[in-house]
């Protein structure tokens, strides 16, 4: 499901009476994940092995909780719909999210956004100065989680932080990046995920004008709204107790700005 840029532009709260906006609602809980593997080599801390990743989609469950896409989740807010569910992503488009994450999300019935860098399908996670390197997914493997329902989002060309770039690069991380995921999926890419977490004004226009309908970032402070959505960092340490934390924490630390 895709959510056009009308509707992700107004992120009415899930809990919120219908017609509700953004400028007096909480921001949807998303979580952010990464790769989905062996991580006993895992310098940064985004790898979750399987195992955790299955007891962390039960908990949800468990709690009266579904994970799904980002669209999904915008949309549904968008019609007063989305009590009980959470966003789920993937960033960097690891190739271990088919082997791994996509059948546990199968197994409990979640759906996802994953992530992709368009102009580094087939390669590696090069911008990662230490750790191993682990491949990225290829275009079959990104045509196949989007047959499987997953929300396929722009990560940009080639993982670089948007707010150092020039202007072309800019415009080539955004607009060539949308453009070419769109043609390899057949289907409209709305959504984008900010390299690195980080994003400036001139970032979020830049994500704009190149028509997608959201974006999501990690801690974007008072850029915080549909072209800069908070995201929750889950690791491999986050068991029932720091995962109750996190949901909870977020409700009263995440609030929009008017304007963004």
């Amino acid at each position: 499901m895709a959510a056009s840029a009308a509707t992700a532009a107004s992120v009415p709260a899930a809990d919120a009476p219908a017609g509700a906006g953004a400028r007096t609602a909480s921001v949807p809980w998303v979580a952010m994940y990464h790769s989905v593997d062996d991580c006993r080599d895992d310098p940064y801390g985004v790898t979750v092995t399987p195992a955790r990743l299955d007891a962390q989609l039960g908990w949800l469950r468990r709690r009266g909780l579904r994970g799904v896409s980002v669209a999904e989740l915008l949309a549904a807010r968008a019609r007063g719909t989305a009590r009980g569910l959470v966003g789920l992503t993937f960033d960097d488009g690891y190739a271990d999210f088919t082997e791994h994450a996509l059948p546990l999300l199968r197994r409990w019935g979640c759906g996802a956004t994953l992530y992709v860098l368009a102009g580094r399908l087939g390669g590696d996670n090069a911008w990662d100065e230490l750790g191993p390197r682990k491949p990225l997914l290829t275009a079959d493997g990104v045509r196949r989680a989007a047959a499987e329902g997953v929300e396929i989002g722009s990560h940009g060309l080639t993982h670089t932080d948007l707010t150092r770039a020039g202007d072309r690069a800019l415009r080539a991380e955004t607009a060539a990046s949308r453009n070419r995921l769109t043609e390899l999926t057949g289907t409209a890419v709305t959504g984008f995920c900010y390299p690195y977490g980080r994003v400036d004004a001139r970032a979020v226009d830049a994500v704009r004008a190149a028509g997608y309908g959201y974006a999501c970032a990690v801690d974007p402070g008072p850029l915080t709204g549909p072209y800069a959505l908070p995201r929750v960092h889950i690791g491999q340490r986050d068991t029932a107790v720091r995962l109750l934390l996190k949901t909870r924490l977020h409700r009263l630390r995440r609030r929009p700005a008017a304007g963004v």
